[in-house]
């Protein structure tokens, strides 16, 4: 069985409001780890097109922003330098809070055979639950990088890396993740 890193919203707007040191630290080193043993590695942003016509007023999460969106740096949401993007790391782009709403993700793992997904990503509380749900559902093994993910509300991501995530995920450190690829 063949498995994939998904690094989510690990974009230079997102890390600078809600990422920590650490958690980019972890998420860098599970990236060159898989890196260096061929796992494919996917960096899933979320973008519009210029005003964002994908974005209805009435999305809660999304609707507030499309004025503002205006107003982003150009590379806003671009991948954080920290990981290097490399020709073999695959970008995807989603227009909602889960990995696959509105991207190929799904059909790009089929056509690489993949069936466990490892999962780091900001915020905890979104598109690492958005996405952990959406995978189970489809049937993807799961394992989630608890120190590579991080959320704006400290409690609310330990209650979901403690109590939500286990009942359909490993959850393990970035560290405990390599040292179980050798």
């Amino acid at each position: 069985m063949s498995s994939a890193l998904l690094v989510m919203d690990y974009q230079n707007s997102i890390v600078e409001r809600l990422g920590t040191d650490d958690g980019l630290a972890a998420a860098v080193s599970a990236v060159d780890a898989a890196r260096e043993r061929h796992i494919p590695v996917v960096f899933v942003r979320v973008a519009f097109r210029p005003g964002a016509p994908e974005v209805a007023a009435a999305n809660k999460m999304f609707g507030g922003m499309r004025d503002r969106m205006g107003a982003q740096a150009p590379d806003a949401t671009e991948v954080h330098p920290a990981f290097d993007v490399s020709d073999q790391d695959i970008v995807v782009v989603k227009k909602r809070v889960s990995a696959f709403a509105g991207s190929d993700l799904e059909v790009l793992l089929r056509g690489l055979d993949v069936r466990e997904l490892v999962l780091a990503g900001i915020a905890t509380s979104g598109v690492v639950l958005s996405t952990l749900r959406q995978a189970a559902d489809l049937d993807f093994g799961l394992t989630v990088l608890s120190d590579a993910c991080s959320d704006g509300d400290p409690e609310v991501h330990r209650v979901l890396l403690g109590k939500v995530f286990p009942r359909q995920a490993e959850v393990m450190t970035a560290a405990d993740w390599i040292a179980s690829l050798t």
